[in-house]
């Protein structure tokens, strides 16, 4: 029962949020709901970023705990991005775009995954490189729309 309530919510959160090149949510255009995606790599944590440290990329706002991160994410944002435009990485591979909690993330071989929650993490690292290889495969679609 719960595996289906928990598909018919993120079919819910699917069809309300358009897969969009960049995942911002449903209210505003901050990426990664305001994370640093840089401190990801750097700390290996998730850090929240600051309105004195943003930058426009894609379309979408990022923000930054530092000037140091922002500097390093304008110089390669290609290197610190999300895959699959910051949406849940498991929800890409099932062939369908859902939120994200920032807290729950991955990398994996110098690549920034997100996930919807902390449950959909450990499914997803169950069996990751098959979840990659399906996300790879569904994204150019889902990205596109």
């Amino acid at each position: 029962m719960k595996k289906i309530v928990f598909a018919a919510v993120l079919a819910l959160f699917a069809g309300v949020a358009s897969a969009e090149k960049i995942n911002t949510g449903f209210f505003g255009n901050t990426a990664v709901k305001g994370y640093d995606v840089v401190a990801y790599f750097t700390e290996n944590k998730p850090v929240k970023g600051s309105k004195s440290f943003q930058t426009e990329w894609q379309g979408a706002d990022w923000r930054f705990s530092s000037q140091e991160n922002l500097e390093a994410f304008k110089a390669n944002p290609e290197q610190y991005a999300p895959q699959y435009g910051g949406y849940c990485a498991y929800a890409v591979s099932q062939g369908y775009t859902a939120g994200i909690d920032p807290e729950a993330f991955a990398v994996v071989d110098g690549k920034l995954y997100l996930n919807y929650s902390h449950s959909i993490a450990d499914k997803w690292q169950g069996d990751r490189s098959n979840y990659i290889l399906l996300a790879n495969k569904n994204w150019p679609e889902l990205g596109a729309k």
